[in-house]
């Protein structure tokens, strides 16, 4: 007479257990990834901020509490005037870019003869790095040979010192960052135009209304959760730009301070005077800064959605 093994009461409830826990089992891998590569560099850099962490390996770290935020936030050379920068270039880059965006996506909306041919030249500035993009267009306004520099002079007009002058050179990565990524915010609202209902923008054509008006009443209000995604992905990508300014300034175009956002400033504490303590500090109040974006931004879409 054969027997069936039998279940130990241990075996049993770890089993009752998996079961009812096993959606956070399967999620357990991906939480510990991020984790790993989030919340932990973000908790040792927080701690970082209440210590006096420097780049030399003699003195150890000693904790001081919140000295460095009360250093910082009272930094009226350096600090705020980067915030300002920080602010100015995100919303200056973030009007033009979803305006511009809108505009194009409205333009390649309805079929055209070669709208293949144009989709493709107008999404050619995503296919370069960020690198790479500050690195041409600081060969495009060299100050010497640079080829807006010559066409100035040609016509009769001064050089400018583009990415080196203290009134030139933000406007300048702002023009750089606008031409890179405005086919990014094209992209997304041309997804979201594709997939609007015809029947409202019919309905409104047939009534007699302008284009404006189909476009203030009908198609605008449709598009709006869409426009309110795009602004939101583009606009935390333009607070944490870093790696255009760097190429575009480079070594010898001037000090940074022309173009200096919270990035470069922690990059500059960090790396040219090994003030980690102070770096950290300015990244947490930075991350502080953006996670209060995200959360307004995403507020508004919320209420777009409704």
């Amino acid at each position: 007479m054969s027997t069936m093994p039998r279940v130990s009461t241990s075996q049993g409830a770890f089993s009752h257990w998996a079961n009812r826990h096993r959606r956070w089992l399967f999620a357990a891998p991906a939480m510990g990834f991020i984790v790993a590569l989030i919340a932990f560099p973000v908790a040792w850099t927080a701690w970082l901020s209440l210590t006096d962490a420097s780049g030399s390996v003699r003195a150890p770290s000693e904790f001081v509490g919140l000295a460095n935020y009360a250093q910082v936030l009272t930094d009226t050379r350096r600090f705020w005037p980067a915030v300002g920068r920080t602010a100015a270039f995100t919303g200056v880059v973030l009007t033009f870019e979803m305006l511009f965006g809108l505009i194009i996506a409205l333009l390649l909306w309805k079929p055209f003869r070669g709208e293949r041919l144009v989709r493709v030249a107008i999404l050619l500035p995503l296919v370069a790095t960020p690198v790479a993009v500050g690195m041409m267009w600081r060969l495009i306004f060299d100050p010497a040979i640079g080829p807006v520099n010559q066409a100035l002079v040609a016509v009769g007009l001064p050089a400018q010192p583009w990415l080196a002058g203290e009134a030139t050179a933000l406007p300048t990565v702002m023009f750089m960052d606008i031409w890179q990524w405005t086919p990014m915010v094209a992209l997304i609202l041309l997804a979201g135009l594709t997939a609007l209902p015809e029947e409202p923008i019919e309905a409104a054509r047939v009534d007699g209304a302008a284009w404006w008006q189909q476009f203030a009443h009908v198609i605008f209000p449709m598009l709006r959760p869409t426009f309110i995604v795009a602004l939101l992905l583009r606009g935390i990508d333009a607070l944490k730009t870093f790696d255009i300014l760097l190429a575009a300034k480079g070594k010898g175009g001037g000090s940074f301070n022309e173009v200096e956002t919270l990035n470069l400033y922690a990059y500059g504490l960090s790396f040219d005077y090994n003030e980690y303590a102070a770096s950290s500090t300015v990244l947490v109040l930075f991350f502080a800064i953006i996670v209060v974006s995200i959360f307004l931004l995403t507020r508004k879409r919320e209420e777009a959605g409704r």
